[in-house]
């Protein structure tokens, strides 16, 4: 299969832990490096860097690694947080589900004791409203470990920030083009060692906004039905 590793990274300690433990299976990686406020140590390590010059959005890095990965001869990749949070062990479990031009979604465990509830309210509440703009029942949304199609670049999307994993689902959807899920081990560390941009209010004031305008957009002017 034709695919490469995305890394996209903006202020995370453990991006070379990360780097490293992806390295370890062979895969090619690519890392997006937003706009970090200091140089992240790549030296020695096998891997494409491409460097934003100020913090862009993870959204635009995951799109900047998509054109990289295109660049390279790649027709998919999968994208790996820099937090420690995936596991390159669970990889395979994505490229083993993946078919051409489908988007794959690792559902996260989170049975585990140290997932805050607000963390798993907010995923039942991203499964809702994506449920109703792609009428597909899907099981974590707001994963951001996704093995995607460089086919993306095509799509009409403008949000950039955490909005951004949302609206590529949807317009993705949009074009008639699958997305399938599967259930993955993931790490989900302790608070005190937690590296999290999201701002909780703007963010989610964000998200919201989306969704009512996608909502719109497939109820009132029908798109999703009238495109397929």
């Amino acid at each position: 299969m034709n695919f490469c590793i995305v890394i996209p990274v903006y202020n995370s300690p453990y991006i070379r832990e990360v780097i490293q433990d992806v390295l370890s299976y062979n895969y090619k990686v690519v890392v997006v490096d937003d706009g970090s406020s200091t140089p992240i140590d790549v030296q020695e390590l096998d891997i494409e860097l491409v460097t934003h010059s100020s913090n862009m959005g993870k959204g635009e890095a995951i799109l900047s690694g998509a054109k990289k990965a295109k660049e390279l001869g790649f027709n998919s990749f999968v994208s790996v947080d820099a937090d420690k949070q995936h596991l390159s062990s669970q990889i395979q479990k994505l490229t083993d589900a993946y078919e051409d031009e489908t988007i794959v979604i690792g559902n996260r465990d989170f049975e585990q004791e140290n997932i805050p509830n607000s963390s798993k309210f907010g995923r039942k509440f991203s499964n809702f409203w994506v449920m109703l703009e792609t009428l597909k029942a899907l099981g974590d949304t707001q994963s951001g470990f996704r093995m995607y199609p460089v086919s993306i670049l095509d799509l009409p999307l403008t949000n950039r920030r955490f909005d951004f994993e949302v609206e590529i689902l949807v317009h993705h959807s949009y074009r008639g083009a699958k997305i399938k899920d599967v259930e993955v081990e993931c790490y989900y560390p302790p608070h005190e060692e937690r590296v999290s941009h999201f701002d909780k209010l703007w963010d989610n004031v964000h998200i919201t906004l989306l969704h009512i305008k996608l909502l719109m957009q497939r109820y009132l002017l029908l798109r999703g039905w009238l495109w397929r």
